[in-house]
């Protein structure tokens, strides 16, 4: 398979009143399409800045990232920003969704970046609650769903756009032990059948079996 992520020696410090504070050094990874992995280490450790870095949010000290032969890194803001919406997609812990907005509607919300939704996205976006099993629930907004409901339709939402890359930081941390199990057996499974370079930040131990690498930062 080809690569198309490439993260060589990548490093991150924040300043501080003292010393720079090193979060992240020389970490290097290669995934090609449809590869997943597992970035875990203890709190503090550096998962969730690195899932940024690669997410183009914020720019490594030293190193570079290389997505579809792209380094994001030297493009102006309004190609970064069209960089980001077209290749990376995002499922956080905290499924972030607008709770005046219907499950349908928050699905479509990446397309609006492009200036107008249409109508195959919407069908793209049905598709996606049909394979989330949530076609009965498109009507509903968030608080009318269950968290293991929700963070389905957030998933749907992060594939809207049928991204290159999808960053998951710690997705099922918010969820009881069975439905954190349900979603992430979703994840992968839809991951597996997109084509999609997925990387998560996790501390659940049962997360970690079903992707098919790990990357241990932070010990």
């Amino acid at each position: 398979m080809t690569v198309r992520l490439v993260l060589d020696r990548i490093c991150k410090e924040f300043p501080t009143p003292g010393e720079p504070l090193k979060v992240l050094e020389d970490v290097s990874l290669s995934l090609a399409a449809g590869e997943s992995c597992a970035v875990v280490g203890p709190s503090g450790s550096g998962k969730s800045t690195l899932l940024n870095v690669v997410g183009t949010l914020e720019p490594p000290t030293s190193g570079t990232v290389t997505l579809e032969g792209v380094n994001p890194a030297k493009l102006d803001e309004p190609s970064l920003a069209r960089f980001r919406a077209e290749h990376i997609g995002f499922v956080f812990q905290d499924h972030h969704l607008l709770p005046e907005c219907t499950a349908l509607e928050n699905v479509l919300i990446p397309t609006v970046a492009f200036g107008r939704t249409e109508s195959a996205d919407v069908e793209r976006a049905e598709a996606l609650l049909e394979r989330v099993g949530l076609a009965e629930r498109r009507a509903h907004r968030p608080s009318e769903l269950s968290g293991g409901q929700r963070q389905r339709v957030a998933l749907a939402r992060s594939l809207i756009r049928r991204p290159t890359v999808l960053l998951a930081d710690e997705p099922t941390g918010n969820l009881d032990h069975k439905t954190a199990l349900e979603v992430a057996e979703l994840l992968c499974q839809l991951q597996r059948q997109e084509g999609t370079i997925l990387l998560v930040a996790t501390h659940n131990p049962d997360l970690v079996p079903l992707l098919d690498r790990s990357l241990a930062i932070g010990n």
